[in-house]
């Protein structure tokens, strides 16, 4: 729910990017200024991570996801409060900007910790099942803010949207925001967590995570990289692109990345059961190289009309899922206890921030630029073959203990397994 609640932004400002760019970027580069403006969310990404993380793994996990989603949620309402560019002038893109940073720091230390929070909670066997409903909350959180966009246009018509109905989505955080801060109030410490906090254990922070889990960081960044680019391209973008590039309406476009996230909202919590039965690495080598061959084959599918644009985002959001529905499992599983949660906040963000967050700014600029309309399709199949080869230096940890200060190793009781040397050989 928590988790629902921090992502519910990313699908309104998605599902609203038209109605922002008239309102805060008029002009021949407008949609290239909302694009911006999603981006740069992401540069303080990083610096959150950095802050967050260690915090995370000093005080807990619990104080540090409680005042995330206050900050998240503040600074998504205050969206909704922002006087226009025609009532302001520059002052507004500005004011929107500095708010999309607030929401990127915020978000530095909350997926990451969410993650590894409920992967420290779930039982060894169970971890692939029960870590795949946090994916499943951020897939609500994108198809609720879309599902509400989608509502106030049906309810009030596009003319009353471009002018004070878009508010309306950012203006429901607010609350949704506290029911999500009251709910993490409640939660008991992390066990794992509490566990070594309680005894003597090897120092953490950043610098014995660059020193000491340089293999760790660079294989979760790069599989990060894959992950997030298809997640921007597929989750964030693909509004713009339909009706932008493609000459989908605005309802039907939104009603098309309903139809696809309800999809793989669907087989999350299978894909996720599955992987505890066959290992992670399995899971992401199908994704990965499914992704790489038919990409660019669907996304030409959705230029052919509506009904392929859904066939085509269907087909590679399921390819996509095995990623999607491993996180929580696979990524908190790569370091020991003491840097967990730094290790997660600090490889995912700075990934995430050069590749995911920038993603739909670099898929307009070249479309833009080229007018290739398959560029999106050959920019996830780039990451793709970026996470083909960090995949290849992926333990397997499927059924693997998470508690101590050592980095998690599949046991002889581990899905999948395959001999240490090459486990992690290139």
């Amino acid at each position: 729910m928590g988790n629902a609640t921090e992502w519910f932004d990313y699908g309104v400002y998605a599902a609203t990017a038209t109605y922002l760019t008239d309102a805060f970027f008029p002009g021949d580069l407008g949609t290239l200024g909302t694009m911006l403006g999603f981006a740069v969310s992401f540069v303080l990404r990083p610096l959150g991570g950095m802050v967050w993380g260690p915090l995370g793994d000093r005080i807990g996990r619990k104080a540090v996801l409680a005042t995330t989603i206050l900050l998240m949620a503040a600074a998504t309402g205050a969206i909704g409060l922002l006087p226009t560019h025609a009532q302001v002038g520059v002052l507004a893109p500005i004011l929107l900007i500095t708010l999309r940073v607030v929401q990127g720091f915020s978000t530095g230390g909350e997926y990451g910790g969410a993650a590894t929070y409920l992967a420290e909670c779930a039982s060894d066997k169970k971890r692939g099942f029960l870590g795949s409903f946090l994916e499943f909350g951020t897939l609500a959180g994108f198809v609720g803010g879309s599902a509400t966009v989608l509502a106030c246009q049906l309810a009030i018509g596009s003319d009353a949207m471009h002018d004070w109905g878009w508010r309306i989505p950012f203006l429901l955080a607010v609350p949704l925001g506290l029911i999500g801060w009251y709910l993490r109030s409640a939660l008991d410490e992390s066990p794992v967590f509490s566990e070594v906090a309680e005894e003597k254990h090897p120092p953490g922070g950043l610098r014995e995570l660059v020193t000491t889990y340089r293999r760790e960081l660079l294989t979760m960044a790069g599989l990060v990289v894959a992950l997030n680019v298809v997640n921007y391209t597929l989750l964030t973008y693909q509004p713009t692109y339909l009706q932008k590039t493609i000459g989908l309406g605005e309802s039907d476009a939104t009603a098309m990345m309903l139809i696809g996230q309800l999809a793989m909202m669907v087989v999350l919590p299978f894909f996720g059961r599955l992987s505890d039965r066959v290992g992670r690495r399995p899971m992401w080598l199908f994704s990965l190289v499914g992704l790489a061959v038919l990409a660019i084959p669907m996304y030409w599918l959705m230029g052919q009309g509506t009904a392929w644009a859904i066939f085509g985002f269907v087909v590679l959001g399921l390819l996509y899922v095995p990623q999607l529905s491993t996180i929580s499992s696979t990524f908190p599983a790569i370091f020991p206890t003491h840097v967990r949660y730094a290790g997660f906040a600090l490889a995912y963000n700075v990934s995430t921030a050069a590749f995911g967050g920038t993603a739909p700014l670099v898929n307009e600029a070249a479309i833009e630029s080229t007018g290739w309309s398959l560029f999106p399709a050959a920019y996830m199949v780039g990451a793709s073959l970026i996470g083909l080869v960090a995949w290849c230096f992926l333990r397997e940890t499927a059924g693997t203990s998470l508690r101590g200060t050592e980095v998690p190793e599949a046991g002889d009781d581990a899905p999948n397994l395959v001999p240490a040397g090459a486990a992690i050989a290139p």
